[in-house]
């Protein structure tokens, strides 16, 4: 099995470090790390002259991100790159005016609580739209925009790695918008309470211990341990007879989709192809009939004309943000089975080093991947890690790809005929239900954990409007967005989106988060300025509930984060 995880990310203070001392366990523990090969990126609040001063280690990581996102630092070549523009040296006069405490980096300004009302009145002096980063009692002045899940993206691209691929571990405020961003988020014992709350897993030891403690765990079995931890991810695909989601992990996935056209089958691929889309998890689709050239936002190579070359695919996809199609309308039906055999050895060795493209999607698969297979055996198939196969007829395909299949949907005519021609080819017993009330948009559904075939109600695709999606998780939403001010109205803290939200959200004290609960701000502001209903929705509810500052907080920031993928 490949290995899911190719990036490891840490936060320094708090985390790796505490009193700025780091364990010597600690440090061998990244040392051991990064001889199997992964990335490793350090992720900090911390000015870079100030951590190399108290980290003399700082070189074992590939990438260090400093001035919680401000600055990126690639060690191996000593290159210093600026992520936002600095804050001007009139704004560092008016603070020095009003005897306000601070330390200037390469970008940001830090000060410290109590200072946080000077300091938003310095911001409000100079008309400029800086934005407030609590961490612990630190108060950072940043650029709009720049927080440690943007400077974390930067680098991660140049690693060309996808969120999707990484852990992270983190303890504080500021380490919000990075945890939300990664497939696998990590706190360490003594993290805040918000955190541990948002975190997928919370180690047993504190700081350096454990980080330790989870580096074991990834260099033991990949966190395979932690895979039931990790539902956020999931890719509901429509709705269980009872009304609960159907949802399908997006890793180590072997689906086949079968049935005949005419009956939604295209519609629930197109449905599965927007879930991808809206999580961030890249795809490579082999298209033969050349029905998927029109995608929004997915490159296409290759058309009726020309042959897709498998180079032009994989150097596309080694951009984690890029979803391809590869167009083999041109190449003759007989020449098919091999060029998908060398296509996916190109794909199995970007699987194998960098960890995507998170599923391959195989329209027509019994013309990649037939029965009657020419090209000798399939040794490859093992090194499938998610896949969809998509076809009219299961017996067509080659019986090796049938017997990995672990969750089948079928629709069309005669569902129950094609799921048997199905369960023929396995090596395990399936009986279908005796009875089977098959409507229009039902899909039967075998899977290995749960071998009873069963009905299901698909999701029919959306429009995602994924510019809008995008713009309200991490772009400026202007005169939209949200101000914490609290019943006293002694503040004025723009959230200018989703991530911000959530960041501001953490870090105000409890009597400003209940005011605006209370007033049902939230719900309003999702309904009427992020326009969504169903986020606004789920927040009236949690309004309704009564819950404390913390319980309300881990509700509403749960709700955004199952909505949208921060960062998009």
């Amino acid at each position: 099995m490949d290995m899911r995880y190719h990036g490891f990310i840490t936060d320094y203070d708090g985390t790796l470090a505490n009193n700025d001392r780091v364990i010597p366990e600690a440090v061998q523990a990244l040392v051991q790390l990064k001889a199997t090969g992964r990335k490793m990126i350090l992720v900090t609040g911390r000015q870079l002259e100030e951590l190399k001063a108290v980290f003399p280690e700082y070189a074992l990581f590939d990438r260090i991100v400093a001035e919680n996102g401000a600055v990126l630092y690639r060690p191996s070549m000593l290159e210093i790159q600026l992520l936002g523009v600095p804050l001007p040296e009139s704004f560092k006069q008016l603070l020095k005016k009003q005897d306000v405490p601070f330390v200037a980096g390469h970008v940001i300004v830090a000060s410290w609580e109590p200072y946080q009302d000077a300091v938003l009145d310095a911001i409000r002096s100079t008309g400029l739209e800086y934005q407030l980063i609590f961490n612990k009692g630190a108060v950072m002045v940043l650029p709009p925009g720049v927080n440690k899940a943007t400077g974390l993206h930067q680098a991660l691209r140049e690693l060309q790695l996808s969120e999707h691929n990484v852990v992270a571990i983190g303890d504080a405020e500021n380490d919000h918008a990075m945890l939300l961003a990664v497939e696998c988020a990590v706190a360490v014992q003594n993290a805040l309470p918000q955190v541990s709350g948002i975190a997928d897993w919370t180690t047993g030891k504190s700081f350096g211990e454990g980080v330790v403690q989870l580096i074991g765990r990834l260099i033991d079995d990949d966190l395979q341990s932690l895979d039931q931890c990790l539902k956020r991810h999931y890719l509901t695909l429509g709705q269980e007879m009872d009304g609960t989601p159907f949802q399908i992990c997006p890793y180590d996935e072997h689906i086949l989709l079968a049935g005949t056209s005419g009956f939604g089958k295209t519609t629930l691929a197109a449905a599965f192809i927007e879930k991808l889309v809206a999580k961030g998890y890249q795809f490579c689709l082999v298209d033969p009939e050349g029905d998927y050239q029109e995608l929004p936002g997915v490159l296409t190579i290759g058309d009726g004309i020309q042959p897709p070359l498998i180079g032009e695919v994989t150097n596309l996809l080694n951009k984690a943000e890029e979803n391809v199609v590869v167009c083999i309308l041109a190449i003759p039906l007989s020449d098919r089975p091999l060029y998908f055999k060398k296509l996916w050895h190109a794909l199995a060795e970007l699987r194998r080093t960098i960890g995507h493209p998170h599923f391959l999607i195989m329209d027509e698969a019994h013309h990649l991947m037939p029965r009657a297979n020419r090209t000798g055996p399939v040794e490859f198939l093992e090194n499938l890690n998610s896949f969809i196969a998509i076809t009219t007829r299961p017996e067509l395909l080659d019986h090796q790809l049938v017997k990995m299949v672990n969750t089948a949907l079928v629709m069309g005519e005669m569902p129950a005929e094609t799921m048997r021609s199905f369960a023929s080819m396995l090596p395990e017993e399936m009986v279908l239900p005796a009875h089977l009330m098959f409507q229009k948009g039902d899909v039967l559904v075998w899977q290995k954990s749960q071998p009873q075939p069963r009905l299901i109600r698909s999701d029919m695709p959306v429009p995602l409007l994924l510019r809008h999606k995008r713009k309200y998780a991490t772009g400026d939403m202007g005169y939209n967005s949200f101000y914490f001010n609290g019943p006293a109205h002694r503040m004025n803290l723009k959230a200018s989106n989703l991530i911000m939200f959530i960041q501001m959200g953490s870090g105000v004290d409890d009597e400003t988060w209940s005011y605006h609960l209370g007033r049902h701000d939230y719900s309003n502001w999702f309904r009427n300025s992020v326009k969504d209903e169903k986020l606004a929705l789920c927040a009236e509810k949690i309004e309704g509930e009564a819950l404390n500052a913390g319980a309300s907080r881990k509700a509403i920031f749960k709700a955004i984060e199952e909505r949208y993928t921060l960062p998009a």
